[in-house]
């Protein structure tokens, strides 16, 4: 039975998938998430998320403060990566105006749609250069707010896997601290965390889209030579 070893601890359903696959699973958090108090700006015409962490911070921050409807009725509209990101926006009431895989793909374009309007761009510590570098570039107005911390989270693996699931470069990176990826397929969420594996070995894979699901669809299908 071959064996696949995920960097992040998967729902029930996501591991059934490989489960049901005949693919032995283990797993391990291999970074930390930390919410960070921060100040919710008055007036959020256009917000900008990439990732579920920045939007579960968020909400978390809002419902402290007692103050869900005033800023979900403040913010018009929402710039996102990722389908997950996305529907968690719209599962707390808010509109996404756009939504893209990548973070580069979303700074081109808010350069070439939004070019005179006004961002807020919640995010983590580690975050792509990709959005703020793009609009400083072209001069558009934003305000960067910090509202998660990543931590990595090293742990020694005295075993070898057929495949390594890795989902953020920050994954790959607090594996490597501790571990080598030696034979294992590489199976990346997409090419900024491809990039980051590719620097430690030539045997990666990048998932079809950019969800969990997809990651362990590409996995399922290597490893059973389908």
């Amino acid at each position: 039975m071959p064996t696949v070893l995920a960097t992040k601890k998967l729902k029930e359903n996501q591991r059934s998938l490989l489960l049901n696959a005949d693919v032995s699973l283990v797993e391990y958090n291999a970074i930390k998430i930390e919410f960070v108090p921060f100040t919710i700006p008055k007036n959020i015409v256009n917000a900008i998320f990439t990732s579920q962490n920045g939007v579960n911070s968020f909400f978390a921050s809002v419902r402290s403060n007692n103050a869900t409807s005033p800023v979900i009725n403040s913010i018009k509209n929402c710039f996102c990566v990722g389908e997950k990101t996305k529907a968690l926006l719209e599962e707390n009431g808010l509109k996404v105006m756009k939504m893209t895989e990548y973070a580069s793909e979303l700074s081109e374009y808010l350069v070439k749609n939004h070019k005179n309007d006004t961002f807020h761009f919640f995010c983590g510590n580690i975050r792509s250069e990709e959005i703020p570098s793009k609009l400083k570039e072209n001069n558009i107005s934003f305000k960067e707010i910090e509202v998660y911390r990543t931590a990595l989270n090293p742990k020694k693996i005295e075993r070898q896997f057929d495949a390594i699931l890795f989902f953020s470069p920050s994954g790959v990176r607090s594996f490597i601290s501790e571990n080598k990826i030696n034979n294992s397929a590489a199976i990346c969420i997409g090419t900024t965390t491809a990039s980051e594996a590719k620097k430690y070995t030539e045997n990666v894979v990048i998932s079809n889209t950019t969800t969990v699901e997809s990651v362990i669809a590409k996995a399922v299908k290597i490893l059973n030579n389908e």
